[in-house]
């Protein structure tokens, strides 16, 4: 007997004694639904009026569902109110505020991949979407000339994500989860601490090369350093990919023509405190949703992953476009700033030994982002005008 349910023919069979080998009715109707199953299936998925229902459904919720898109409209604004007015701490402000219905809308959307692909995966492909403007940034920058900029301002992404997005998952997710610690996977963790520590050596050694003078070529070994230094963490970041995907599962030209002197900040502030902040404002919207929602191995992919990423990626292959390009970037990111991502480094990886989380770690790791920032505000990059 056939019937029809829902715009699909169904066949309905009363096995009522044996079934095609002699099994029971209820084995048989099993291996009968198996072989019809996925034909109703089928049937439904090439349905033209399911699938144009399914993608109004889709845009319903990614753009208009969310309240927060009304935000939106801030980005444009900032555009015209570059051109219009040139006052860089407004346009500032509206960027800041017209990138967070993004920010949300690319942790719901990491939210649903992680669904399919795993936590871990999840937050780095969350990282590796935050850090493609930083990408496109940085090699607009290089290609100006700007390597202390580029330098500064990916430092200052990886203490922002370490120090300020971590610190502030960490709090919110254990003010709502008060009740417990928060535990997530140890031996990600310290995998991606192990490299973090990679990556300052990597930038350690050409900075004490240079004020040590002892190198064998001044101002040319450093250089040569850091580019054999780069190519080698690029093959430690691959091996890490590998790892994690098969063994487990002049934008800143407003910083030189204004923006400084007008917000009375020195420009190393704004380049490794500000900057960063705005340009990870995705990996801090998502980090901080995933711990409030008790899923901080995702937590721990953004800010973690992102910081790895940078360090062991960005950071080295703009060292290599830049050999290529024939500018001179290195991985002398000078004493102060080194000191800085060594001393980040180490607390982050005690906070993280344990595999837990509350919020007093949180607010730890907050207060150690307001010591840097306001170090950072008290320095004067003295080799900035050089570039």
């Amino acid at each position: 007997m056939v019937k029809k349910m829902g715009g699909v023919e169904k066949m309905d069979f009363e096995l009522n004694e044996v079934g095609f080998d002699g099994s029971p009715p209820s084995v048989a109707k099993m291996q009968l639904f198996e072989h019809i199953g996925p034909l109703a299936a089928a049937a439904q998925s090439y349905s033209p009026k399911r699938a144009c229902n399914r993608l109004l459904m889709s845009i319903y919720i990614v753009i208009f569902k969310a309240r927060i898109n009304v935000l939106l409209p801030f980005g444009p604004f900032a555009v015209i109110l570059h051109y219009l007015t040139g006052k860089h701490g407004w346009v500032f402000f509206f960027s800041l505020v017209g990138i967070i219905p993004l920010a949300e809308r690319l942790g719901y959307a990491t939210e649903q991949l992680a669904y399919y692909i795993g936590p871990t995966i999840g937050g780095l492909l969350n990282a590796t979407f935050g850090n493609a403007t930083e990408m496109i940034i940085s090699i607009y920058a290089l290609k100006n000339g700007m390597i202390r900029v580029v330098q500064q301002s990916l430092l200052g992404s990886i203490l922002s994500n370490m120090l300020l997005v971590l610190g502030c998952a960490f709090l919110s997710g254990g003010i709502v989860h008060s009740d417990k610690d928060q535990v997530f996977n140890k031996a990600s963790a310290v995998v991606n601490s192990g490299l973090l520590l990679m990556a300052v050596m990597g930038l350690m050694f050409p900075a004490v090369l240079h004020f040590t003078h002892s190198e064998v070529q001044y101002g040319k070994s450093e250089v040569s350093l850091s580019r054999f230094s780069s190519c080698v963490m690029l093959v430690a970041y691959a091996g890490y990919l590998f790892f994690q995907l098969k063994g487990h599962h002049n934008i800143y030209r407003p910083v030189d023509e204004g923006a400084s002197e007008a917000m009375s900040m020195p420009v190393a502030f704004i380049s490794v405190i500000l900057l960063p902040i705005v340009g990870n404002a995705a990996e801090h919207a998502s980090a901080i949703m995933f711990a409030m929602k008790d899923k901080l191995d995702i937590t721990l992919g953004v800010a973690i992953g992102s910081s790895t990423q940078i360090s062991m990626f960005l950071i080295p292959f703009c060292v290599v476009i830049g050999w290529i390009m024939g500018k001179e970037m290195d991985l002398n990111f000078q004493l102060f700033e080194t000191a800085s991502l060594f001393i980040t480094v180490l607390v982050v990886a005690f906070m993280l030994q344990e595999g837990t989380a509350n919020y007093f770690k949180g607010l730890m790791l907050i207060l150690c982002y307001l010591i840097v920032a306001a170090s950072f505000f008290e320095h004067i990059d003295p080799n900035f005008n050089n570039n």
